[in-house]
C-alpha cells in the first residue's frame, strides 16, 4: 500500500527548513558583523623578574596600561633576570623589565636590546631570625656577611641564597665576592643551602631553617604581612643594596627578534616612564605597607630630593655615564633628554650628571 503524503506537509516541512537555515544565516552574520566590530588586540610579551611579579605590581600595571591602550594584550614571563634575558634573546618575548645591570649591558652590546630606560628603584634586604645568632643587626651588609659566614662555620645558623641566576642571585654572589669570597666555594660549605627557586620559595625555606637570606624589600613585605614568614629585618641600609629595575626594548635589527613587537614594546616603557607610570611604583603597596614597593627612578630625578642616592644608581646602573649610551639607542632619543618644567627639551648626548648641572643653571638663570 503507498503512504501519500499531503502537499500541505511537504509544505510546513519547507518552510521549518527555510525557518532554519534563516536562522543559522543569520547567526553567521551577526557573529561576523560583531567580530569586524571588535578591533584586534596586539599582543606584547614581556620577561621579567618574579619580584615584580610575586609582589602583584604586574597585575597592576596590566590592568592600568591595558585601560589607557584597549589595543594592546600585554603578558608577561615572570622568572629569574637571566633566564628572562635568555628568553628575550632567543626572540621569545618583546622586550625585558629586569634589575641586573652587568647583564642589562651585556644584552645591549650583544646587539639584543636598545633603549634601555631605568623606571625604578629600591633596595634589598637581609633578614633573619628575631633572636639573630649571628649578631648582625644595624651592620653593613660586609660585616652582616662576615659575622654570618662565622656563625655558620660555628653550627649556629645557615644562609640560603636564591641560587638560581636571578638578578637578587647576582647582588649575593656580588656581596660576597666584596668579602673576598667566592659563592661557588661557599655551595661546598654545610652552612650554605641554595632554594633554586624564587624570592617566595627562597624566603620560605630561609623562615623553616631559621636562617637568614637577601631579598627585595617588596617580596619580603609581602610574605610577612601575609605571615608566611616571620623573619625580621636586620640590615637595609647602603648603596651596596640598592636594586635598580630597567625597561629595554628588543633591537628590531637583531635577526633573532625581526618579529617583536618592537612599536608596542616603546608604547610600554614610554608609559612606565609617564607621570602616570611613575605615580603607579609611587603608589603601589603603599595602602597596604605603608610605603611604596617600587620607588619611581624619574620622579626622583626630576625632584632632586636626594643627590646622593641619585650618584648612587648612576654609578651602579649607568654605562659610560648614560643609561643607555646613544649607540644602543633606535629612534628614541627624546627618552634621554633634559626636561625642564616650561621649556623644551635639551636633546644633547651629555652624561647625567653634566645634564643635571645644565638644568639646574638654566633655572638659575630663570630666577
Amino acid at each position: 500500500m503507498t503512504r501519500r503524503v499531503s502537499r500541505s506537509a511537504i509544505t510546513e516541512a519547507q518552510a521549518s527548513l527555510l525557518l532554519v537555515i534563516i536562522l543559522m544565516v543569520g547567526g553567521v552574520a551577526a557573529y561576523a558583523y560583531m567580530t569586524s566590530q571588535t578591533p584586534s588586540r596586539e599582543r606584547l610579551i614581556v620577561s621579567t623578574t618574579t619580584s615584580l611579579f610575586e609582589t602583584g605590581f604586574l597585575d597592576e600595571l596590566k590592568i592600568k596600561f591595558e585601560a589607557k591602550y584597549a589595543n594592546m594584550n600585554v603578558s608577561f614571563i615572570s622568572q629569574g633576570t637571566g633566564l628572562a634575558i635568555q628568553t628575550a634573546m632567543r626572540g621569545d618575548a618583546d622586550m625585558i623589565l629586569v634589575h641586573d645591570p652587568a647583564r642589562e649591558l651585556q644584552f645591549l652590546q650583544g646587539g639584543y636590546g636598545v633603549n634601555r630606560k631605568i623606571v625604578a628603584y629600591n633596595f634589598f634586604i637581609i633578614v633573619g631570625p628575631s633572636n639573630d645568632p649571628a649578631g648582625i643587626a644595624g651592620k653593613s651588609p660586609s660585616e652582616a656577611l662576615t659575622l654570618i659566614r662565622s656563625a655558620g662555620l660555628s653550627g649556629t645558623t645557615v644562609w640560603v641564597s636564591r641560587g638560581d641566576d636571578s638578578g637578587t642571585h647576582s647582588r649575593e654572589k656580588s656581596l660576597w665576592k666584596s668579602i673576598g669570597l667566592d659563592a661557588k666555594n661557599l655551595r661546598t660549605e654545610a652552612w650554605y643551602l641554595e632554594a633554586g627557586s624564587g624570592m617566595t620559595a627562597t624566603l620560605k625555606l630561609a623562615n623553616e631553617k631559621r636562617g637568614y637570606t637577601l631579598t627585595d624589600i617588596g617580596t619580603y613585605l609581602l610574605n610577612f604581612s601575609n605571615h608566611n614568614i616571620d623573619l625580621v629585618k636586620l640590615v637595609e641600609s647602603g648603596k651596596s643594596l640598592l636594586n635598580v629595575y630597567s625597561a629595554i626594548a628588543d633591537n628590531p635589527k637583531n635577526a633573532n627578534m625581526t618579529r617583536s613587537n618592537y612599536d608596542g614594546s616603546m608604547l610600554l616603557i614610554r608609559y612606565l616612564v609617564s607621570d602616570e607610570g611613575q605615580d603607579l611604583f609611587a603608589n603601589f603597596g603603599v595602602e597596604q605597607y605603608g610605603l611604596p614597593l617600587f620607588r619611581p627612578y624619574l620622579k626622583l630625578l626630576k625632584d632632586q630630593s636626594d643627590p646622593e642616592l641619585i650618584r648612587w644608581i648612576e654609578e651602579l646602573a649607568f654605562f659610560e655615564g648614560s643609561e643607555c649610551p646613544p649607540e644602543f639607542r633606535h629612534q628614541a632619543d627624546d627618552l634621554y633628554s633634559v626636561q625642564v618644567p616650561g621649556m623644551m627639551p635639551l636633546a644633547f648626548d651629555f652624561p647625567q650628571n653634566v645634564q643635571r648641572k645644565m638644568s639646574n643653571w638654566i633655572r638659575s638663570v630663570k630666577a
